[in-house]
């Protein structure tokens, strides 16, 4: 018998795994293993979910950014960096574009730019909501005071989310500059949580540093945080960071995790990414097929398309929404799935089966 396959069967019935199972079942994987995690992920996927693909409407409305994390593009000491602001006009715009060819979730991403203060944001989202109570709102902004998630919420803001990037301390502080903390990103996401947010946090896949302990700290800290959403993808260097030079994440270890993610957490929603699809040309279908369930297309103007790039090379840069949406589309029938344009709400697994 496999070793490992004692490690898939505690993840496939809820048990937790340890610090040091999970390093060991990263480091030491092989096909046989991936294979039956993809396998297992798919079932418990299409026993909730079925084979819907959520898709949800992105608009990143500002490249403005007051960190400067070493490994993203729109970092506040890269001078090369095209910056532009959208205004609260322009975004509601997008949306209702988005809106007309049928997305029923925006998700409102941008740097930390201090320029939209907690009013502006609320604004913003009350805006959305009045105009098209049938969607979901969901806020990427980083790192805010408590009283402004609690403003947001009170706007309608439903989901938020916050990529929490490494649970590991060690690994944190060589990836973002001083000021910066693990602990404080940790302190959001759990108001975020006590506001009522769906909160979704996730991790690079393959950023500087990291090693199987370090990625065994983030399925702790996932394992416990209990996100409605998690966002995983492979890191990709940007020319213009310190980290220029360093290799790509691998798409292999993005899927395996996955899985991995989709058996600990059931219900989760859980993206394949644009970095996927950037790295390989199936990425995203591979992603899906290993348990992920939700694509974000880009709604943000053309204009402004080229001028957020946290990476290198990313695609999808030059498609009006409603040929990358027909895209998409085909690409998720061809693999096997169905694209929904509902707003596609984290079902809580648990609960569901407590009734």
């Amino acid at each position: 018998m496999n070793p490992y396959d004692n490690y898939i069967d505690m993840l496939r019935t809820g048990a937790s795994l340890s610090r040091e199972e999970f390093s060991d079942l990263i480091e030491n994987r092989d096909k046989t293993d991936r294979d039956a995690l993809q396998k297992a992920a798919v079932e418990i996927r299409r026993k909730i979910y079925g084979d819907d693909v959520y898709i949800r409407g992105l608009i990143e409305f500002s490249s403005y950014c007051r960190n400067d994390c070493l490994y993203c593009g729109l970092r506040r000491s890269n001078g090369n960096a095209e910056r532009y602001r959208l205004t609260g006009e322009e975004i509601l715009e997008a949306a209702s574009y988005g809106h007309k060819i049928g997305f029923r979730t925006f998700v409102l991403q941008g740097g930390e730019d201090p320029f939209y203060t907690a009013e502006k944001i609320a604004d913003i989202v009350s805006s959305i909501k009045e105009r098209f109570p049938d969607s979901a709102v969901t806020l990427s902004i980083g790192e805010r005071k408590y009283e402004e998630y609690k403003l947001w919420k009170e706007a309608g803001c439903d989901r938020y989310l916050l990529r929490h990037e490494t649970a590991d301390g060690e690994h944190y502080a060589k990836l973002h500059p001083e000021e910066m903390s693990l602990e404080n990103r940790k302190k959001c996401l759990y108001e975020l949580r006590s506001l009522g947010y769906q909160v979704g946090c996730g991790f690079m896949v393959g950023s500087p540093y990291q090693t199987a302990q370090t990625l065994a700290e983030d399925l702790l800290f996932i394992k416990d945080l209990k996100p409605e959403m998690v966002g995983i993808g492979p890191f990709i260097p940007h020319h213009d960071t310190p980290f220029k030079d360093e290799p790509a994440g691998s798409v292999e270890l993005t899927l395996f995790l996955l899985s991995v993610i989709r058996l600990m957490l059931p219900e989760v929603l859980l993206p394949a990414t644009t970095a996927l699809g950037t790295l390989d040309p199936l990425g995203r279908e591979k992603g899906l097929k290993a348990g992920a369930n939700v694509l974000m297309p880009n709604l943000s103007p053309l204009s402004v398309r080229k001028k957020y790039l946290l990476y290198d090379n990313k695609i999808c840069l030059g498609e009006e929404g409603a040929e990358c949406l027909a895209c998409l589309g085909r690409r998720v029938d061809n693999a096997g799935f169905k694209t929904r344009m509902t707003r596609g709400d984290h079902i809580d697994f648990t609960a569901k089966e407590n009734k």
